[in-house]
């Protein structure tokens, strides 16, 4: 089960089809889980035996990484023909050598390169967010929220509903970990006084209304058909 320490955002999202639009639904499909390519049942061979309302989470987890650090790195500066090397500070860099190609391409004139060996400092600043539905597979976000779409009392809703409340599979600290592991990205090898940070932002739990209906076919077989209360869309 998912931990309660962090600060987690609940919501329910509205249905808009009730149990009897969901009914109608189904009885319409109802042949479908039992059909193969040669064969498909008729729909008084079909029963109806429940249809239950669950409410399903879709957890998500947004957070920023930032990091700062030195990685040795070489910069090439174009100087002209007749310089042979450039002094910066204690360092002294020489021009690099030519190939007998370029010496033939360019001629003496061509410009010549130096390879400069410094450090750089770099600053790195990611933001994400991930989307796991209630099983913990990363998806896409189906939906819009704003203050029509969803519940004013989604706690209270839940509680009434307790029973057919489908809670997140996935952790909390799991859902965090991936999305690190998303936002970090692997560093180069040489590098120094490295300093990192992960900054979470939000943990929302966000219950989609799911009909479910469990039928009986032909030789006592069991299907399902799922209903997006939310979309009016067979899952």
């Amino acid at each position: 089960m998912a931990k309660s320490s962090h600060d987690v955002k609940i919501s329910v999202l509205r249905k808009n089809i009730d149990a009897d639009e969901a009914m109608a639904i189904v009885e319409q499909k109802k042949t479908s889980p039992f059909k193969s390519l040669l064969s498909r049942p008729k729909k008084e061979q079909v029963h109806i035996h429940s249809l239950k309302l669950y409410y399903e989470c879709i957890l998500m987890v947004s957070g920023k990484y930032i990091a700062d650090y030195y990685r040795k790195a070489t910069h090439a500066i174009s100087v002209d023909s007749n310089i042979r090397e450039v002094v910066l500070g204690d360092g002294v860099f020489p021009i690099r050598s030519k190939s007998g190609f370029e010496k033939a391409f360019v001629g003496k004139r061509g410009k010549n390169k130096i390879d400069i060996k410094l450090e750089e400092h770099v600053f790195v600043e990611e933001e994400d967010e991930l989307i796991f539905d209630h099983h913990g597979s990363e998806i896409k976000f189906p939906f819009k929220i704003n203050s029509k779409t969803v519940e004013n009392y989604p706690k209270r809703l839940l509680e009434k509903n307790q029973p057919n409340v489908k809670k997140p599979e996935l952790t909390y600290d799991a859902a965090i970990s991936k999305l690190q592991s998303q936002l970090k990205k692997p560093l180069e090898t040489d590098v120094r006084n490295l300093s990192e940070e992960f900054v979470l932002r939000d943990i929302t739990e966000l219950y989609v209304p799911i009909f479910e209906a469990r039928l009986i076919g032909p030789k006592k077989k069991v299907g399902i058909i799922r209903i997006d209360a939310v979309r009016k869309k067979i899952l």
